[in-house]
């Protein structure tokens, strides 16, 4: 039976170079972290898909989120905290002096951009306990 896994980016912006430097990171990493599991995928009789999503400039505190079959990324790893830290392309985005952008606090390290690393360990958990949160 085919499983489908939905992975989406949300982000303020008008696209990928329009959208605040670590938001484009994390979109990159998705892209580029879908690429490189197809193999693990097709063996694991999963479809995966990207969806994108952009944001009104209000709703910067979405920005820079990962969705993964509707849930966010951080509840898929426990003790993550969801933060919200300056970030000056996000105020050049949205016209503003200053702003903050979305982070996620995960096992003592800070990530503005989510990391190729961290998408595969929890993509793979996610896949290989058939959809319950992983990385405990």
């Amino acid at each position: 039976m085919k499983r489908d896994l939905v992975i989406e980016w949300k982000h303020i912006g008008n696209n990928v170079t329009g959208t605040c430097e670590r938001c484009s990171l994390t979109g990159g990493a998705i892209l580029d972290v879908l690429e490189e599991l197809q193999p693990y995928f097709r063996q694991k009789n999963v479809t995966a898909r990207f969806r994108e999503t952009v944001l009104p400039d209000a709703m910067i505190e979405e920005s820079n989120q990962v969705i993964i079959n509707g849930t966010p990324l951080e509840e898929y790893l426990s003790d993550a905290e969801v933060v919200q830290t300056p970030c000056c392309s996000c105020a050049c985005i949205t016209g503003q002096d200053e702003a903050e952008c979305r982070a996620i606090d995960y096992e003592g390290d800070r990530y503005e951009a989510i990391s190729p690393d961290l998408l595969k360990r929890v993509i793979i958990g996610i896949v290989e306990s058939g959809d319950g949160p992983c990385c405990s």
